[in-house]
């Protein structure tokens, strides 16, 4: 077994690869994967903004581990996660994960402690509304349905029920996500032998297909115990699962986009923190447009509104200064636009401390301020969270850096 570990973002390393497993990385964009041209046999690897855990094999081949870890300590990456799931979790402490090494571990443990204690009452039961075709009649007959599919037949019968059941979204998402761990690599042993334990509490409730919609809940007082693993079990369903690669490339594995987590901590913890001012804040503003007939629509990740409705400030986050070649200033240009298209006199770029600095840019001819600010993801939660309440001062009461 060959294992690489790569640092998301660090520089790039050189290791021995099988040329197929080289191809399906350089094809997968999972990495930044080249051969090198010095050195046959050879590829460049760069991590960016995934990171997790695969495991890949080419036929005829042992298996091949590919393990990138996040710059940020663990913990702080759970934290990021459970804060903008719910901000009451800070508070209340209930995502809960040892000092782990590797995201996946990390994850599997945290999700069997929270899946433990919703299940230590009970297996959650509720009511599911069934439409079906039986020979045996239970709640109300559809005759408009029984006519129309079975032509005057008196059995099956197309009947509609209320079941009081354990079979109800919340206990499917928590049953699919132990599932989703149980099949993914580097699950701890201890960690899988519970979570096997959970997974037979839940054998009447019926398995997600893949690829289809997760199913929706509310939060309410009879689900409030199950809301934390609830939450978890959605970021592990919607983590990027890697099922297929180029060629006969067998792939199994678990990865998490920092850049999306650093963008939904953001948000949310800047909406939190604005709250006290006044107003409302619109999180992935859908009816920002920059031209007047409304044909090109932007999505300003913060947009804050007064009572009166009026747009009083706009901020992005953005986990790394994106520059694509030809563009290295992509990020002011984009928000320049948010704030011409709002007609608001500055605007606001959050960054993670390290991939761009504090600065202000006043645009030529235009009276617009483009203001860069970078949040320290090494300081404690607390201490984050008042670095971002600050931010929200300063963008609320409009002074300068």
């Amino acid at each position: 077994m060959t294992v690489v570990e790569l640092v998301e973002y660090a520089p790039a390393l050189t290791r021995a690869l099988p040329d197929e497993i080289g191809r399906a990385l350089a094809a997968s964009r999972i990495v930044d994967a080249a051969p090198d041209p010095y050195l046959p046999g050879q590829w460049r690897l760069r991590a960016g903004s995934k990171v997790g855990a695969l495991v890949l094999q080419a036929p005829g081949q042992g298996p091949f581990v590919l393990r990138i870890t996040p710059k940020v300590p663990i913990a702080r990456l759970f934290f990021l996660i459970g804060y903008a799931l719910n901000p009451a979790v800070h508070r209340e402490g209930e995502v809960d994960v040892t000092e782990q090494a590797e995201v996946l571990p990390a994850l599997a443990h945290a999700y069997e402690r929270a899946l433990e204690r919703a299940l230590r009452q009970g297996v959650l039961q509720g009511y599911r509304h069934t439409e079906e075709a039986a020979f045996v009649v239970r709640g109300r007959i559809r005759e408009a349905d029984q006519i129309r599919r079975h032509h005057g037949r008196v059995m099956p019968v197309e009947v509609a029920y209320d079941e009081y059941t354990t079979d109800i979204p919340e206990n499917r998402l928590l049953r699919a996500a132990a599932d989703r761990l149980l099949r993914l690599p580097r699950v701890p042993g201890d960690v899988r032998r519970r979570l096997r334990h959970h997974q037979a509490r839940m054998t009447d409730v019926e398995p997600l297909v893949r690829g289809h919609e997760l199913p929706t809940w509310r939060p309410s007082r009879l689900n409030s115990r199950y809301q934390p693993a609830l939450r978890l079990a959605e970021t592990v369903l919607r983590g990027s699962s890697v099922d297929h690669l180029p060629g006969k490339i067998a792939v199994d594995g678990f990865l998490l986009d920092m850049n999306k987590i650093f963008e939904d901590f953001v948000c949310v913890a800047l909406r939190e923190a604005l709250a006290p001012y006044g107003g409302h804040c619109t999180l992935q503003a859908r009816s920002v447009h920059l031209d007047e007939e409304n044909a090109v629509r932007m999505r300003p990740d913060i947009v804050r509104y007064g009572d009166d409705g009026r747009p009083l400030a706009v901020a992005d986050a953005k986990y790394k200064a994106e520059k694509p070649e030809g563009f290295p200033d992509a990020d002011l240009y984009q928000m320049l636009a948010y704030c011409t298209a709002l007609g608001l006199p500055e605007g606001h770029l959050i960054y993670a401390k390290g991939n761009a600095p504090h600065a202000a840019h006043r645009v030529r001819r235009a009276g617009i301020t483009l203001r860069q600010h970078a949040l320290d993801l090494d300081r404690s939660p607390t201490e984050l969270l008042s670095s971002v309440r600050d931010l929200a001062e300063r963008i609320a009461r409009g002074s300068h850096i």
